[in-house]
């Protein structure tokens, strides 16, 4: 598993659960629309009874088409997205990178934030006929050069300010250092003023967010593998000290640490 692939499965919470119950595929986008689309994912699922999924999302812009035809753009997720699925389906999702669906509004991305659409209200009302293609498509290659042909024809423009903003939330992501956004400035080159607005418009949440979620989604993992010093683990993630961790723990995944490794630590036969 790469790197890249690493920190997108950091958004899944109880892991050893979730692999048991769907299959999640990933394919790069084709090469003239990486300036916007991170990637394509692709969930199959066959199941007996309904599952429930946790996911305690990235700082980025979907949007999904899926089996009995719902075709959404989600903006950012600010608290655990929880998505049930039942029977045999399938979603296949565009992933766009911070920044990257900023093109396709004509307003910052926060104001996507904590916000579902339908694909129409961006797309406009063709696109309906073009998701339900996509979502009865078999062919899964074929289904995601349907949905690249969608943006294409939106026409976007590349602009530089989305990939520094992608820069600074990878920063954030590779660089467990970056604790404060007085930091996340510095690098920037930035003042904390002009970082924050760079993120309402572009990435669609602010700076401290971003951090914060970075954080917890390496703390969930790391609570779901091995053993933990919680009190060591709220320290190397910049608190100071285990009870606020373990708030912020508690309120970000719904149960305290110690409870939540417990959990996945006995799915994983730990």
């Amino acid at each position: 598993m790469t790197g890249i692939e690493q920190t997108r499965q950091r958004a899944i919470l109880d892991p050893h659960t979730a692999a048991e119950r769907f299959r999640l595929d990933h394919e790069p986008a084709p090469a003239d629309l990486t300036p916007f689309v991170d990637g394509y994912w692709i969930l199959h699922w066959d199941l007996t009874e309904p599952h429930r999924q946790q996911v305690l999302t990235h700082p980025v812009v979907h949007l999904t088409f899926t089996t009995g035809g719902q075709a959404h753009i989600t903006g950012i997720v600010s608290d655990t997205f929880t998505r049930e699925i039942s029977g045999t389906g399938r979603a296949l999702g565009l992933r766009f990178r911070p920044g990257g669906f900023r093109p396709f509004l004509t307003a910052p991305v926060s104001t996507l934030t904590d916000r579902v659409l339908d694909v129409e209200e961006i797309f406009g009302p063709a696109a309906r006929a073009v998701a339900d293609a996509i979502i009865t498509e078999p062919c899964v290659p074929t289904a995601l050069h349907i949905a690249a042909t969608l943006l294409r024809d939106f026409r976007p423009t590349p602009d530089p300010a989305i990939d520094k903003a992608a820069k600074l939330v990878e920063t954030i992501s590779t660089d467990p250092a970056v604790l404060r956004v007085s930091q996340l400035a510095a690098i920037a080159d930035m003042s904390v003023r002009q970082l924050q607005r760079l993120f309402a418009e572009y990435v669609g949440i602010g700076p401290k967010w971003v951090i914060r979620r970075a954080r917890m989604q390496e703390a969930a993992a790391r609570a779901a593998t091995d053993p933990q010093d919680w009190s060591a683990l709220a320290a190397e993630l910049g608190y100071a000290d285990q009870a606020h961790f373990t708030r912020d723990f508690t309120a970000s995944i719904g149960t305290s640490p110690a409870r939540y490794a417990s959990s996945a630590g006995r799915r994983n036969g730990s």
